[in-house]
């Protein structure tokens, strides 16, 4: 399937939808972290002092398989709009254009009032120009 591309009209008539999708994957993300967490240090500690945690350690793990799930369909929504989750933590979104007779990136993190920035497709976050810069 050939990937959607965006006008920067369309990649902003998004982002009031994104912005709520990517508050919801950054909640999720910091549950599934501290479940994580959580799971580690039950692990660490039964294999010290035998099965004493065995079943909150059981209960965090499917808690954690639960976030996980959820945090994977979040992300599945944003792919769903075309959109391309590049980092959680920071609510990086790609969305493919053409720019120039070639295939780029509309850039958008989370917090800005809309879509200013481009780059290339191997270049990322780092190599962010804004929309009025020429290649």
């Amino acid at each position: 399937m050939r990937p959607q591309r965006f006008t920067q009209e369309e990649a902003n008539a998004l982002l009031p939808r994104l912005s709520d999708i990517l508050l919801q994957i950054q909640e999720s993300k910091v549950k599934h972290d501290q479940l994580q967490e959580k799971a580690a240090e039950y692990a660490q500690r039964m294999s010290s002092n035998g099965h004493v945690i065995e079943k909150e350690l059981n209960e965090t793990r499917q808690e954690l398989e639960q976030a996980a799930t959820a945090l994977n369909s979040l992300i599945e929504r944003v792919r769903e709009l075309g959109c391309e989750v590049k980092d959680i933590d920071q609510g990086l979104v790609d969305f493919r254009t053409v720019r120039e007779g070639r295939e780029v990136y509309l850039c958008w993190k989370l917090g800005e009032p809309d879509v200013r920035w481009w780059h290339e497709l191997e270049t990322g976050f780092a190599g962010r120009r804004p929309l009025g810069s020429d290649a």
